[in-house]
């Protein structure tokens, strides 16, 4: 039997039942054994993944060394993926993992004592879900994907027991919980001493700043909320949100159609939000 080349094949995230690697070895009759010729790599495909994703810079990844990556790997369930409005998870329901969004977007939500639902965050690729219940037994809020939406999920338990063991990744999940924290608190501010005004340019500026650390355009982006979740994130009427985006389209500070919007002036919009800024510092 002649060997007469070495297949390497990349693996496709998206398409977990490929074959990660191997060699084809032929016959010297020209005839080959599929079945038998092909040796696989004993390799992770979940560590290519992780190596090769472009949101590594702002999941969990970006606290490990590389050679301590596999221990992430090993727990990581990879790719799972959720349609528009399936839950991730429920209010009050045992946790039992947090979930990294790879694709799509998630919108957290409470049902509070009168039973009305209040928004209270959406998650864009590379944003963890969850951080805030991982000290409870239940979790604080419902989760569900504003569109088709993959994630990939870190069981709570072993994720514990891995930060006991990476100081640094320990130390990245206190700063992420640490932030989570602050923006509840300016999440406050804004709905108690802004104007509609304020809170819909602060959202934006928001988006745009968040859109910009994925690489992506900060200024001509869709929304992945519709505007009654808007609406409701930012304590405001439906009519009210509608009303403050024509204003800011007649003021040619953005131009908006359906959930496309383009920032035609961030500076106005930075104006706009100076107040809540300060408040902010």
């Amino acid at each position: 039997m002649i060997e007469i080349t070495e297949l390497r094949l990349s693996r496709n995230v998206d398409a977990p039942d490929r074959q990660s690697s191997g060699v084809i070895w032929i016959n010297a009759d020209g005839s080959s054994n599929m079945a038998q010729a092909i040796r696989l790599q004993q390799a992770s495909p979940l560590k290519a993944a992780c190596n090769q994703c472009s949101l590594s810079n702002l999941c969990l990844p970006l606290a490990i060394e590389e050679n301590d990556l596999d221990r992430l790997e090993d727990i990581v369930q990879q790719g799972k993926i959720y349609n528009r409005g399936e839950h991730i998870f429920d209010q009050s329901t045992p946790v039992r993992s947090c979930f990294a969004v790879k694709s799509g977007s998630i919108k957290t939500s409470i049902i509070t004592e009168g039973g009305e639902e209040q928004v209270t965050g959406f998650f864009m690729p590379g944003e963890l879900v969850g951080l805030d219940s991982m000290s409870s037994e239940t979790y604080a809020c419902t989760a569900r994907a504003l569109e088709r939406t993959s994630v990939c999920e870190f069981p709570v338990d072993k994720l514990e027991e891995l930060t006991g063991k990476l100081p640094e990744l320990q130390h990245h999940m206190y700063r992420m919980m640490s932030q989570e924290i602050q923006n509840s608190h300016q999440l406050a501010m804004l709905l108690s001493k802004n104007t509609a005004e304020e809170r819909i340019a602060a959202l934006l500026l928001s988006l745009s700043s968040r859109f910009r650390r994925r690489r992506m355009s900060a200024t001509n982006f869709s929304l992945p909320m519709a505007r009654n979740d808007i609406a409701n994130f930012l304590g405001l009427a439906v009519e009210t949100v509608s009303r403050v985006f024509t204003r800011f389209q007649n003021q040619g500070i953005i131009r908006a159609r359906g959930r496309e919007v383009e920032l035609l002036d961030v500076d106005a919009l930075q104006v706009v939000t100076r107040d809540f800024a300060r408040q902010g510092q």
